[in-house]
């Protein structure tokens, strides 16, 4: 996440609630999915399942992370600068991973449905994995450049002062925060002409398609059009930094209110609910899915029946 709650007000302990709520009910589902990709080889081998269980595995990370530092800013416990800048250097890589393999995703759909000969090929599991190791290394640029002019901008002595950890305390400079709106921008104009790019060439294929093909195309349409909306709350997330920072300077009360919406709404829902509904659409996954569901509710209730039973006897 890129921004946290350093102040308090009357509604703190209600948002605090509702977080630790959602975030556990959050990695849970996100576990169950993870739980589902490794269960079948043919999941470990597709591509498109493969870019799926890195963003689940990404987006559990970054809920766990954020949470922990949600919790320091609600107690207000600081922390050494140099430990925030590695824990704020491994958020900001995590947060700009969903975005990236959500485009990249829609680029493997491009690829299945109007290059069908190739895909074999272009979305091999070899392949795949180099993939991975490229989305890592274009999500890490925004943080580096964080980092790097942050690093460039101060003295070795501030790095061992206790701080409340946040992505603001490594923006000294106006110019530093111009320069991050305009990498986060450039970043959504390219994901942006990328998917607008694959829509338009897979509504081509499926008004020229019959049958079949037509009914895998248009599917096909539909899950570029699902990335789109996951992208898009994606990068709402990225700009909120900025819609805070304006906020600010019109009133105090206001900027905390917003925080804490942007920050459940944009931050905590995405993380899940758009993974959720993109494993129930694909037929494969949610058979999967349901038997793993089915064998941890038959395990739930056996350890119940269990600790039941060891009661009766103890009594």
């Amino acid at each position: 996440m890129s921004s946290y709650f350093h102040y308090r007000n009357g509604n703190d302990l209600t948002v605090l609630f509702i977080v630790q709520m959602l975030v556990t009910v959050f990695i849970c589902i996100n576990v169950l999915l993870i739980i589902t990709f490794f269960k079948k080889d043919c999941f470990r081998t597709t591509a498109r399942y493969i870019l799926f269980a890195l963003i689940l595995l990404a987006d559990s990370f970054l809920l766990l992370m954020s949470d922990v530092l949600f919790m320091l800013s609600y107690y207000v416990i600081t922390i050494h600068v140099w430990l925030c800048s590695i824990i704020t250097t491994v958020i900001l890589l995590y947060n700009f991973i969903t975005p990236v393999t959500l485009t990249a995703m829609t680029l493997e759909r491009y690829v299945a449905i109007c290059m069908p000969l190739h895909h074999g090929e272009l979305c091999s599991t070899r392949r795949t994995m180099h993939c991975v190791l490229i989305i890592h290394s274009i999500s890490s640029i925004p943080c580096v450049v964080v980092m790097f002019t942050f690093f460039a901008s101060v003295f070795d002595s501030f790095h061992k002062k206790h701080r409340l950890c946040s992505v603001e305390i490594f923006i000294l400079h106006t110019w530093q925060s111009h320069l991050r709106s305009a990498i986060c921008q450039f970043y959504f104009l390219i994901m942006c002409i990328i998917i607008v790019f694959c829509y338009i060439k897979i509504m081509k294929v499926a008004k020229a398609a019959s049958g079949e093909d037509k009914k895998s195309t248009h599917k096909g349409l539909r899950t570029v059009v699902l990335h789109a909306f996951q992208l898009l709350l994606c990068l709402i997330q990225l700009w909120c930094p900025f819609i805070e920072a304006a906020v600010f300077q019109i009133d105090f009360t206001l900027f905390v209110n917003v925080r804490y919406f942007t920050y459940i709404i944009f931050s905590l829902a995405p993380r899940c609910l758009s993974h959720l509904v993109y494993g129930l659409r694909d037929e494969a996954f949610f058979h999967a899915l349901k038997n793993v569901f089915s064998f941890c509710i038959k395990n739930i209730n056996r350890q119940t029946r269990v600790v039941i039973l060891h009661r009766k006897i103890t009594i």
